[in-house]
């Protein structure tokens, strides 16, 4: 990733964008981001995505990612497949997940040493 490539636009906000990345150097591909922190039996339903797709629409964005510490509704994952604009979905279960593979806000607590035998070892030479 290069520098600057990630900017936060505000703290909060309804429908509006919360963060944009730049894909290039350039900025002249770019993905806008909302984010919903929501507890445990919550879902983002279609409004919210709704109202964060009217944003896109607005910005003239093709891409945006939406991601919530929850889930997301049975209809707010219809209603993205059908778009003109690519819009991402990830819940809680995802961005847990992608967090663990790339290493962001994670800690390596245990690690596990698996041994095999060494077969070259106990080889006998010719």
């Amino acid at each position: 990733m290069h520098k600057n490539a990630a900017e936060q636009l505000r703290r909060t906000g309804d429908g509006g964008v919360d963060g944009v990345v730049n894909e290039d150097r350039l900025g002249l591909d770019r993905i806008y981001v909302q984010a919903k922190r929501y507890g445990l039996g919550s879902s983002v339903g279609r409004p919210d995505v709704q109202a964060f797709v009217g944003s896109l629409v607005g910005l003239g964005a093709t891409k945006g990612v939406f991601v919530t510490t929850s889930s997301f509704s049975s209809q707010a994952r219809d209603f993205v497949r059908h778009l003109a604009q690519r819009v991402i979905l990830i819940d809680g279960n995802t961005l847990a997940s992608l967090m663990i593979e790339h290493g962001v806000g994670v800690r390596i607590s245990r690690t596990v040493e698996v041994k095999r035998l060494d077969e070259v070892f106990f080889s006998e030479e010719s």
